[in-house]
């Protein structure tokens, strides 16, 4: 299906933001940079005590759509309206369409009825989002939101008008994850304000991602499940804090390095159903894997890569880590260290 081809929900704005990314040396390369790595880790390391199944505040479920979207149920409004969203570590923002969203994608979503709830009010603030696959435009509102058992009260999100790009895709919302400086609409993402008011005991969310459209895939807040992963959680620093970024050391087939041989950096992204590189590095993989581009013929019985061509050319070699990757790992997002963990899912 041509929309699972353009899935991709890392924000690139044409209107707000940008994300630049800058090539950096490896701390690998030099002694002080293996010291910095070294003290990082022992500065920043937990004990499994203090990130664990005992100070978990929620694991709520996540439906599989054919492995390429994990989404879970919310509700906004009181009485509360329920609503399908993709919590995505990409981007910052929570919104849902409107009930006066007339686009094509908007007439398959559940939409909100803002007179129906007692405890919403709007501002007179407007945001536009562009993702890798669509793009929308609406307003600022506040309101009850509820993941489960957690609930954030006058909790800012978008209410669509218009989106594109959207249409015949299972889902109604965004739930971001990302850090609040890449937030488009400039509201408090809902998991800071969780964090702020105390309502999330550790500053840190975890994913597992089932495999083969099976039950079981879930989002855990707050703590992580150990019977979800096998050993150690092995840490990885981001680039910087405010984005979900790491560094890679080289991406390789076999024993041979044919990616990122010089340092480069990946967004790991729970949005993003592939995994997204450099045009030319990307055919470079297709080749020597054996894959074809296929043309507009019956598909049936054959099979597709998870590879992908970055949709906007950076200046430095970027990659995007989306759940085929993840699926492979339980992954867990620190905020409280700017760290992300992986261990091997069971």
């Amino acid at each position: 299906m041509k929309w699972l081809v353009l899935l991709g929900l890392v924000a690139f704005s044409e209107c707000i933001v940008k994300m630049p990314l800058r090539r950096v040396k490896t701390m690998r390369k030099n002694p002080s940079g293996k010291n910095m790595m070294n003290n990082f880790l022992k500065e920043h390391a937990y004990r499994l005590s203090q990130i664990s199944f005992r100070g978990l505040n929620l694991t709520h479920p996540l439906s599989n759509y054919i492995d390429m979207l994990y989404t879970g149920n919310i509700t906004i409004g009181t009485p509360p309206q329920k609503f399908q969203v993709i919590f995505d570590t990409g981007s910052s923002d929570l919104w849902v369409p409107s009930n006066f969203c007339t686009s094509p994608a908007c007439s398959t979503q559940a939409r909100f009825r803002y007179r129906q709830s007692s405890t919403f009010w709007l501002t007179n603030r407007t945001f536009c989002i562009t993702y890798g696959s669509g793009g929308l435009k609406g307003v600022v509102a506040h309101d009850t939101v509820r993941i489960g058992n957690l609930v954030s009260t006058d909790q800012p999100f978008g209410l669509t008008l218009k989106e594109y790009g959207f249409e015949n895709i299972p889902f109604d919302g965004v739930l971001g994850l990302n850090y609040p400086n890449i937030s488009f609409s400039g509201a408090v993402p809902i998991f800071d304000k969780l964090k702020n008011e105390g309502a999330i005991l550790e500053p840190v969310f975890a994913f597992y991602f089932s495999k083969d459209e099976q039950e079981g895939s879930v989002v855990m807040f707050g703590g992580v499940d150990h019977r979800y992963y096998e050993g150690e959680l092995n840490w990885v620093p981001l680039t910087k804090a405010g984005d979900w970024i790491v560094r890679l050391d080289r991406i390789s087939i076999g024993r041979k390095v044919i990616a990122c041989s010089g340092d480069c950096e990946a967004v790991v992204d729970t949005g993003t159903a592939f995994i997204g590189g450099p045009r030319k590095l990307v055919k470079k993989i297709q080749k020597l894997i054996g894959a074809r581009r296929r043309g507009n013929k019956d598909d049936a019985g054959r099979c597709s890569t998870t590879f992908q061509e970055n949709r906007v050319r950076l200046s430095t070699e970027s990659w995007l880590l989306g759940n085929v990757f993840l699926r492979v790992y339980l992954s867990v997002f620190d905020r409280g260290n700017d760290r992300i963990g992986l261990a091997p899912a069971v």
